[in-house]
């Protein structure tokens, strides 16, 4: 059996680096008096809490690894991170503050449809989700930047359909994983739509915003106090240095206009609700700015509408008077699977298989009832942002959980096949770069048997 095709009741697709952020390792992390420094790379510590967190975080979803001591491949794994980061900041590669929240929020959203709302994993974690983004912010920002390191390493590699073939078939049938149900899906979701009176009340409470700042007041202490933008409320609504590609048009065009820090500006309309903005810096093409960010309110008047309208839709699907491809493509309000007759796109691939984890809860709910070709009713949910949004859906396909084959999972086994030539390219940089960096391994786990290099041999 390949060592990176792993049984874990799904395929686990590894290339020495944990990609997933593990939200119990800050937990584990706070709850602990004491903390060890295990391993160092660079000037970059390993803490013994960020293994035991993968470790509980790992377990408790029954992860399996064929590896003698799971510990020592999580240690594997955050030394192979931290060896990336290194590079990285040798190399000068950079992420934005917009990069790293657009992440943040993302993961954030995917995590609140898998609880259930936003409260839910407040609950879970106790913590806030102000707190949450706080302590992940540093852990998100690392990631990208390995995440480009490692991009940057393995550009260019490619496998081919015999390559995919070749290697499928020189895995012992009886080692073959175990792939756990997948669906296909399609969906017309309509947005509630923002009325003018809602956007007056919040356009009236950004201009008096406005005109305290004008007058005087503190613009940061108002952001601290008022500003609903969660990534930037708590620092005085300042964003740092961004370029005009990291922020929306309406929202550049102005905030590169400025030129002194004692002015505010103009109020703005985004996608995201009202702004003001002040200079802090500008540097070249990168500006430094605080904003605040006042979002209207959809009436509930306006939150029935979406509902009537999109049960008005379903009618006419089933009354065959118009077909779901179509309908989609005229009225849904998602962007990615308008474009795509409807068909429904999984971020964390980027194709349209799901597993029944990526998919959140009340549309998992609805999709497990449906057998392929039905569509279902008009149902509530909330999109990656938070916001409430109205759904039907159809099934397109589904696949039981079964052995893996070449027909149905072909894409996965390419992905894994190209992996394994990327590792190749990557086992010979870890060589190459243990020794030109400075390692240690605290002697707790001198007795680690790695897969990648022989991390240790500088501390022998």
């Amino acid at each position: 059996m390949d060592e990176y095709l792993l049984k874990t009741g799904k395929m686990k697709i590894k290339i020495a680096v944990l990609l997933v952020i593990m939200l119990s390792s800050v937990t584990i992390r706070a709850q602990e008096t004491i903390d060890q420094v295990v391993a160092v790379v660079g000037n970059s510590p390993i803490l013994k809490s960020d293994i035991e967190g993968q470790y509980v975080q790992m377990m408790s979803q029954n992860y399996y690894s064929n590896s003698v001591d799971l510990k020592c491949e999580i240690l594997e794994e955050l030394l192979f991170q931290k060896l990336l980061l290194n590079q990285a900041m040798i190399d000068s590669i950079e992420v934005t503050p917009k990069e790293v929240d657009t992440e943040l929020n993302r993961r954030l959203g995917i995590f609140i449809n898998q609880m259930g709302s936003e409260q839910k994993l407040e609950e879970y974690y106790n913590k806030s989700i102000s707190e949450i983004r706080d302590e992940f912010r540093g852990i998100i920002k690392e990631q990208l930047l390995t995440q480009k390191m490692q991009g940057q390493l393995t550009t260019g590699i490619k496998v081919s359909p015999s390559q995919v073939r070749n290697y499928f078939n020189e895995i012992p049938a009886d080692s073959l994983p175990i792939i756990p149900a997948s669906y296909e899906y399609s969906q017309i979701v309509i947005f509630p739509e923002l009325n003018e009176e809602q956007k007056k009340i919040s356009y009236d409470k950004i201009n008096e915003l406005r005109e305290r700042v004008v007058k005087g007041d503190s613009f940061s202490t108002l952001a601290i106090l008022y500003s609903q933008d969660p990534g930037s409320a708590s620092e005085g609504g300042e964003l740092g240095f961004v370029s005009r590609t990291d922020l929306v048009p309406e929202f550049a065009e102005v905030a590169f206009s400025l030129t002194s820090p004692d002015v505010v500006s103009p109020i703005i309309e985004t996608e995201f609700g009202f702004h003001i903005l002040q200079l802090v810096e500008r540097k070249g093409e990168l500006v430094n700015v605080r904003h605040i960010l006042i979002v209207p309110e959809i009436a509930d008047s306006d939150v029935k509408k979406a509902k009537k309208d999109l049960e008005n839709i379903y009618r006419l699907i089933l009354a065959d008077s118009i077909t779901f491809e179509k309908a989609a493509a005229t009225y849904s309000d998602d962007i990615d699977s308008k474009s795509n007759s409807g068909k429904a796109i999984n971020p964390y691939s980027g194709n349209s298989k799901f597993l029944a984890d990526q998919i959140d809860v009340n549309t998992l709910q609805i999709v497990k009832q449906l057998t392929p070709g039905q569509t279902s009713s008009v149902f509530e949910t909330r999109d990656l942002r938070g916001k409430k949004i109205y759904k039907i859906v159809r099934l397109d396909r589904k696949v039981d959980e079964h052995i893996a084959n070449l027909n149905d999972d072909f894409q996965e086994i390419s992905e894994v096949a190209l992996q394994r030539e990327q590792l190749k390219k990557i086992k010979e940089w870890i060589s190459n770069q243990i020794e030109t960096t400075y390692i240690f391994i605290d002697d707790s786990y001198g007795n680690c048997t790695f897969k990648y290099a022989d991390w240790n041999k500088k501390t022998k």
